[in-house]
């Protein structure tokens, strides 16, 4: 790897790397969030040197994110010419030496859009690239109705709900909905549920496998390659189902993909379509409730707003992104030779992509620290941006909306009741607890 130093203060101070880089230091928000505005104040792209990570560029405006995410060709997913050579999900470097010990030598331990640069990011983007349509979703809106109706229903009641709203509310909502449209059987759906936390909180220590030791500098890494091959195990049957018998879902297209010369794509493609379905097509739109519903419970004039005006719902849904912003970052690697911010970077540098900070950045959005619900234009960037910006948006909006619609007429008041707890994770994560004291009618 070589990084080209320009004048100026390049390395960052360790307290705000570490915050940064380390899964640990995502557990709380304040100071997460107090080191996003340290970073975007004094040192926008500022080099990061953890111990036991690659040095890594931390990104942490607005525009500079959205200049490396429309140039796949310079700033690689993957690793451009040579495909594999790249993790874009930013790992500690024994996590990444026992990635490449089980592939062979490579990082792509998912067959999957995440780790793919164009061409081939493109092809395999557009298997199901119409069915995310906004035009072919219309189709399943009132699906989705009811079963937001029959989630209200089913894990609310009239009068006063004490409950945390995230384990007994917001993470089955979006689970059943992108599963039933999936094609996945409803008395599976615990199991997916299990898988996605497993998934995508490697480091926390809520959701650690039994199977691993969760001391070792490459637990992280063995958690994730665990829980990728019980997904593949499940999905390989469910493959094998829709080729013989194709019925009218999402899982028919994907198990069906053809390559140009007629041939099914490998079942690795599948099952990395199915990986990402069951993952980030769920986990990041509860978050994103969760922590719109914790701002109308911390501002009852918002709630009382929203209520009054629910055209305002799409504005609400906007701001509720680019205030929980989900995915936290991704990685990208320099193909050559670049000029960023005016620092000179060189062939083979990283870049770690801070989606939450960016969502903060002032030279973007007044009161960046402020959740407004009249925030228009609202130039949010938590679906990323680009040719990697997320193909699920347009589904995720649209069941948020649906939600919030049928929720919210209901809701007489909403108040926090407990102490909130946030998933310890550096990747995709928000909020683990929200108890609140919730009161329909």
């Amino acid at each position: 790897m070589s990084i080209i130093e320009a004048p100026g203060a390049v390395d960052l101070p360790d307290e705000i790397a570490r915050r940064v880089v380390l899964p640990e230091g995502h557990s709380e928000d304040e100071p997460l969030f107090e080191a996003y505005r340290w970073l975007r104040e004094n040192n926008p792209l500022g080099l990061a040197k953890v111990e036991g990570y690659d040095p890594v560029w931390l990104v942490s405006k607005h525009a500079d994110i959205m200049e490396i995410e429309r140039q796949p060709q310079i700033f690689t997913s993957g690793g451009g010419e040579q495909p594999g050579s790249h993790n874009p999900i930013l790992q500690n470097q024994a996590g990444d030496e026992f990635t490449k010990g089980l592939t062979g030598g490579s990082l792509r331990v998912l067959d999957t859009v995440t780790y793919l640069d164009p061409p081939e990011h493109t092809a395999v983007r557009g298997i199901a690239a119409d069915w995310f349509r906004p035009a072919n979703l219309k189709q399943w809106e009132e699906r989705i109705r009811t079963l937001a109706r029959e989630a209200v229903e089913k894990r609310l009641h009239s009068g006063t709900n004490h409950l945390d709203f995230v384990q007994d509310f917001a993470l089955f909502y979006p689970l059943h909905v992108i599963m039933s449209l999936f094609g996945v059987p409803e008395e599976d759906e615990p199991r997916m549920m299990a898988l996605t936390q497993e998934f995508f909180g490697t480091a926390d220590p809520d959701a650690q496998r039994a199977d691993i030791e969760p001391l070792g500098p490459e637990a992280a890494a063995q958690q994730w390659s665990a829980t990728i091959q019980d997904f593949y195990a499940y999905f390989d049957v469910l493959v094998e189902e829709r080729r013989k018998s194709p019925q009218d879902d999402l899982a028919t297209i994907i198990a069906g993909a053809r390559r140009e010369d007629g041939e099914y794509y490998p079942k690795t493609f599948a099952y990395g379509w199915f990986v990402a379905i069951a993952t980030a097509g769920h986990d990041t739109t509860s978050s994103t409730m969760a922590g719109t519903i914790e701002q109308l419970a911390l501002h009852p004039e918002l709630l009382a707003k929203v209520k009054e005006e629910p055209k305002l719902v799409p504005d609400l849904i906007n701001e509720g992104l680019r205030w929980s912003s989900p995915v936290k970052q991704f990685t990208r690697q320099a193909t050559e030779d670049y000029t960023l911010r005016g620092r000179r970077i060189g062939k083979g540098d990283r870049f770690m992509l801070l989606y939450q900070s960016a969502n903060r950045d002032a030279e973007v959005f007044d009161e960046p620290d402020t959740f407004r619900v009249d925030r228009r234009p609202n130039k949010q960037i938590a679906f990323g941006y680009g040719p990697h910006m997320c193909i699920g948006q347009h589904l995720a909006k649209l069941e948020l909306r649906i939600m919030l619609e049928e929720l919210l007429p209901r809701i007489q008041s909403i108040e926090v009741a407990g102490e909130r707890k946030v998933v310890q994770t550096n990747f995709v994560g928000g909020l683990r607890k929200l108890p609140l004291r919730l009161t329909l009618s």
